[in-house]
């Protein structure tokens, strides 16, 4: 059932991603929708949907830790720490601006995110991970205000 060219775009997906992706534009544009390589085409937006997800837990994560030592280490405050607490509520704004449906999922990766960040605070920091308190000492709200 595949034609010629769907085998060829299969191939070419695997050997040149980029030339995939631009073929497939220009067949889109040119509503040539038998022609395009659906289930390659599938699996790639899918997987900008979980890189999205990733890349607005790893910031959360980032921020959480950060806000830990921020916390817990007054003595070593930094503009550096300032800074990336500042950059990831920036990033994590602008993420949320671009792909609004993203918000709800805030809430239900929070509390993984604030163990995350424990974890990380601890081995930046050496200090003793019970040290932290095992539920957030920040509200999400908290953790996404513009407040340092």
């Amino acid at each position: 059932m595949s034609s010629p060219s769907f085998i060829n775009e299969i191939n070419l997906y695997e050997q040149d991603f980029y030339l995939w992706t631009q073929t497939i534009a220009h067949q889109l544009k040119e509503n040539n929708f038998n022609e395009i390589d659906i289930p390659n085409l599938i699996e790639e937006i899918e997987s900008m949907g979980r890189s999205e997800k990733r890349e607005l837990k790893n910031r959360l994560i980032v921020l959480l830790m950060h806000l830990l030592k921020w916390q817990y280490q007054p003595e070593k405050r930094s503009e550096s720490w300032r800074s990336t607490i500042s950059e990831q509520r920036i990033c994590i704004e602008t993420l949320l601006e671009d792909s609004p449906s993203l918000q709800p999922l805030l809430a239900e990766v929070f509390e993984d995110c604030y163990q995350k960040a424990r974890l990380k605070a601890s081995d930046e920091t050496g200090i003793k991970l019970n040290f932290f308190p095992q539920e957030s000492p920040f509200t999400l709200e908290e953790t996404l205000k513009n407040t340092h």
